[in-house]
Order: structure tokens, then sequence, then C-alpha cells
């Protein structure tokens, strides 16, 4: 938190692409000052809903938000981190959230 009582929040939002064949899921993470979790949720929300109804989107409603550590952004500065339990071994993990074959990424 700086002396202005903000601080830099990342939020991840959550689409579905509308007129694609396999209407894929989008997640995207912005950056927001903002005095609380909830109100940079609240933020992202709007601007979420603005990006979604621009582009044909569905916007999911649904929102995470990640407290910077560090009230300066520069290079290598964490902007979203999620904890999640799971009982799969490593390669299972991976394959279940993040390598399903679906991904459309660069690389």
């Amino acid at each position: 938190m700086t002396d202005d009582g903000l601080g830099w929040y990342g939020v991840r939002c959550v689409f579905r692409w509308n007129g694609h064949e396999n209407r894929p899921y989008e997640e995207r993470i912005t950056l927001w000052r903002a005095a609380s979790a909830a109100q940079a949720i609240e933020l992202a929300g709007r601007e979420a809903r603005d990006y979604a109804l621009d582009n044909g989107f569905e916007h999911l409603d649904f929102a995470q938000a990640y407290a910077l550590s560090e009230d300066r952004i520069t290079q290598g500065t964490e902007v979203f981190s999620l904890l999640r339990e799971s009982h799969l071994k490593p390669d299972a993990y991976l394959d279940a959230f993040f390598d399903t074959g679906g991904e459309h990424q660069a690389g």
C-alpha cells in the first residue's frame, strides 16, 4: 500500500469467445490501482464487461484478485499467483489444468 492508500492488484477474468468453431475460453489478467481486492475486482469487472461487449465475447462473471507485494511495477514483478490443492502428480496436474492440448499459445 502506498501513502495514498492504494495498492496494485492483478485481476484474472474469464471469457468465452463467440463465433468461433470451438468457442475457446480466455483468461485475462489486468492490473489495477485500488484500495482493496474487492475494489480491484469491481474495477476489473467493469472493464471486463466492456471488453466482452466490444469483442462479442461472453463475460463469465468470474474474477480472482491478487495483491502485488511491491508498489513499483518493474521487470519480473509478480502480477498474479494462485494456490490450488491437488492430489495429482506434477505431470497429471499440468495436463489437467494447463496443457490439455486445447490451448492457443505462442511459443
